[in-house]
């Protein structure tokens, strides 16, 4: 059956955008309250009260709340359990600029886009009144109302399915996941109160285009993983007129960031699918104003995706980066004093930097067998205070005040590298069809893909990892607790700030699937949803997709 949803999905669609709820602003709960009074006007909620919640979040630094509906299918008894899940929560509008105000408003928005200096692509969008503008438009609120429209339905038709169908519209995506996080407990909850077996994922975030003609519109098996490998770098202070006596820690994270940022020799590979090679989020010093010395320390991450690289692998590969930057910058720096030398007709002798490089397990051993328990005392007393007083520190930032602070214990202050992990565990799940899971939900999504291919006049092809991270990486992991383990030993904030809660993860543990929207410029001014396949066909393949499983 093919369900005409068009006009509902864009009702509701307009409705939440409207709602700015860039994450973590109140707006995140005002969505969410939206959606839940939604749901909440359905009868099957009035009639079963139990299975509509409204959840604030967990360990959490603001007041924000998740979604959850659960019905019950009276077509059999089956314990059988699908999961919807997608997020309500937007990035920022600064790059809106003069135009912020109508930022949540699809209506005005597109004429007001017109007076900007924009692309030929985006116009022709806009003239051809197929796309809906908006911040979240894309990104996911469309998914999030296309999961509406279909809990309404099955609400009104439990005897279309045997089984539950449970659907979860989670705050903080974009962020520390503190959504998802929270629902996964809930859900755990869920599977002991009604012996439920998950059978399957289905995320709705968004699609997009690989390149500029590209008319595909694709569906994802799987998801790729993400870490975030961070540098602490500890160099030589001196005053600028005695130059060549330092070891500037700019040129070293500048070196590394040559070494690393946009590399394709560390794109992970898996299934024929390439990842984006790693690239620079952020490189400082700890300077905080002018001087006329060169600054003593600095920092960088750079986003690593993963198909198939565990933590471990991952460390090792920028671990040999680190080496080769260090020595690099130490050859360079001789070859300019050498001719610094010459030019001012000084006697050269070769500068001998020491190559120092440490993971952060390494370190804190280190340190550890050097102080005793008194050094493991300290670390742990600082990061909970840290936490305690900053609760809404970022992650990143709390990670490598947790460095700095190590650092003061070490006696030997010559500069070195320390390497760490410093941001939430986005696991990779590759689905290979070995299980039978993998493969019902694998055979389901396709047979339903072909059946919506009658519908619509642009290709959909499927792949094996969605490119970008979301909350799909929580319901499943393909690392080893040894994987982890490892990840864990080299975190910083491991304890005090952050845990990554694997019992939780592998009580739900089932395939995922990304049947999200499509449209172009996610996290940007000119994010568009394509209404005709966001609005009715991939709605229709998730439909179609829940009646194959919970058959």
């Amino acid at each position: 059956m093919y369900l005409n949803c068009f006009d509902e999905v864009k009702k509701i669609t307009k409705e939440l955008v409207k709602v700015p709820s860039i994450v973590k602003t109140s707006g995140e709960t005002d969505c969410a309250k939206r959606i839940f009074e939604f749901y909440k006007g359905l009868p099957y909620f009035h009639e079963n009260q139990d299975c509509l919640k409204l959840i604030q979040t967990i360990d959490d630094e603001i007041e924000r709340h998740i979604v959850i509906t659960h019905i019950k299918g009276t077509k059999g008894n089956s314990n059988k359990a699908l999961i919807l899940m997608g997020h309500l929560d937007t990035v920022g509008v600064d790059d809106f600029e003069e135009i912020k105000e109508y930022a949540f408003n699809p209506d005005k928005l597109p004429e007001l886009l017109k007076k900007k200096h924009l692309d030929k692509d985006v116009l022709e969008d806009i003239k051809s009144g197929e796309y809906m503008f908006g911040r979240g438009a894309l990104d996911m609120k469309s998914g999030i109302a296309g999961q509406m429209c279909l809990t309404k339905y099955f609400s009104n038709h439990t005897d279309e399915f045997d089984g539950h169908l449970i659907t979860l519209a989670a705050c903080d995506e974009e962020d520390n996941s503190h959504g998802v996080l929270t629902a996964l407990k809930v859900l755990r909850q869920m599977k002991e109160e009604h012996d439920l077996e998950f059978v399957g994922c289905i995320n709705a975030d968004y699609s997009t285009p690989y390149y500029s003609q590209d008319e595909n519109r694709y569906i994802y098996f799987g998801t790729i993983g993400k870490l975030l490998p961070s540098f602490y770098v500890v160099g030589e202070e001196a005053h600028v007129g005695q130059a060549f006596s330092s070891l500037d820690p700019n040129l070293l994270v500048a070196e590394i960031t040559r070494l690393i940022d946009y590399n394709p020799e560390l794109c992970d590979e898996s299934q024929g699918e390439v990842t984006m090679p790693p690239v620079s989020l952020k490189q400082s010093d700890f300077k905080d104003k002018y001087t006329v010395q060169t600054a003593l320390n600095a920092y960088a991450y750079y986003n690593f995706f993963t198909h198939s690289m565990t933590p471990k692998d991952v460390m090792d590969t920028v671990y040999k980066k680190a080496e080769e930057a260090f020595d690099n910058v130490v050859h360079y720096l001789n070859r300019s004093y050498k001719k610094f030398c010459e030019k001012g007709n000084h006697i050269y002798k070769e500068l001998n930097w020491q190559k120092r490089i440490y993971t952060w397990d390494k370190f804190y051993t280190e340190l550890h067998t050097l102080h005793g328990d008194r050094f493991k005392v300290y670390m742990d007393s600082f990061g909970k205070e840290l936490n305690e007083k900053n609760p809404t520190l970022d992650l990143r930032e709390f990670s490598v005040k947790m460095v700095e602070e190590a650092w003061k214990w070490s006696l030997d202050k010559s500069p070195a590298i320390i390497i760490y992990f410093s941001s939430t565990y986005n696991a990779r799940i590759e689905m290979t069809g070995e299980t039978d899971l993998e493969r019902n939900l694998m055979d389901s999504v396709n047979k339903s893909i072909d059946f919506v291919k009658d519908y619509t006049d642009k290709p959909i092809v499927t792949k094996m990892f969605y490119p970008y991270i979301s909350d799909s990486s929580f319901m499943s992991m393909s690392d080893s607790t040894d994987d982890l383990l490892y990840l864990e030993k080299n975190m910083p904030a491991w304890g005090p700030k952050y845990v990554y809660n694997v019992e939780d993860v592998m009580a739900i543990n089932v395939p995922v699937v990304n049947i999200g929207t499509y449209g172009k410029d996610g996290h940007k001014m000119t994010e568009r949803v394509h209404m005709k396949y966001t609005f009715e066909n991939a709605p229709n393949i998730t439909y179609n997709t829940v009646k194959s499983l919970l058959k």
